[in-house]
C-alpha cells in the first residue's frame, strides 16, 4: 500500500465518512461543517494510490485537551496500518501544537478501534452506558508530560 497522509477539507473528510458502512446515520456536511466552526480543527485523510482510504478528525477542547472526535477506514484500506497512520499523525500534531492531552470516545462495537487505542496507550477513563452493552460509549485520553512528548 501506498499511504500517504495529509491534512484536508470538511469536504474530503465528508467524502470518506460517508463511504463507512458502519455509520449508521452519517453526519451532514452541515452538521460536520457547524461542528467545527470556530474550533482549531485538524482534519486528517489516508490516501492509497489517490484514492481516499481513511479519515480522522478532532478539535481543540481547550488549550491543554484535543478532542478526537471523528475517523474511520474504509473496508479496502483495513488491515493496512491506515488506522495507526492517521492516529500517530493526528498525535504527533497535537503534541507540536502544546495540547496535554489527547481524548477520544469509542463504543463496543467498534473492537478494533478499542485494542488500536490500548495499543497505543490510552487509557478509559469512563464509560457511558447506553441501552445495549455494544453501544457504551468508553471514554479514553492520553496524557503528554511537558518533557516527555
Amino acid at each position: 500500500m501506498d499511504l500517504q497522509i495529509r491534512e484536508a477539507s470538511v469536504e474530503e473528510a465528508f467524502e470518506v465518512l460517508h463511504r463507512i458502512v458502519e455509520f449508521a446515520a452519517p453526519i451532514s456536511l452541515a452538521k460536520l461543517t457547524a461542528r467545527l466552526a470556530n474550533k482549531s480543527a485538524l482534519i486528517l485523510v489516508a490516501e492509497n494510490q489517490q484514492q481516499l482510504v481513511g479519515v480522522k478528525i478532532g478539535y481543540a477542547l481547550d488549550k491543554q485537551v484535543f478532542y478526537s472526535w471523528l475517523g474511520g477506514v474504509l473496508p479496502a484500506g483495513r488491515g493496512h496500518g491506515v488506522a495507526q497512520a492517521l492516529l500517530e499523525t493526528q498525535e504527533a500534531w497535537v503534541i507540536d501544537q502544546g495540547y496535554q492531552q489527547l481524548t477520544v470516545k469509542s463504543r463496543n462495537r467498534f473492537p478494533a478501534m478499542v485494542r488500536l487505542l490500548m495499543h497505543n496507550g490510552y487509557l478509559i477513563e469512563d464509560i457511558e452506558k447506553k441501552e445495549g452493552v455494544l453501544d457504551y460509549r468508553l471514554h479514553f485520553r492520553k496524557d503528554w508530560l511537558k518533557n516527555n512528548a
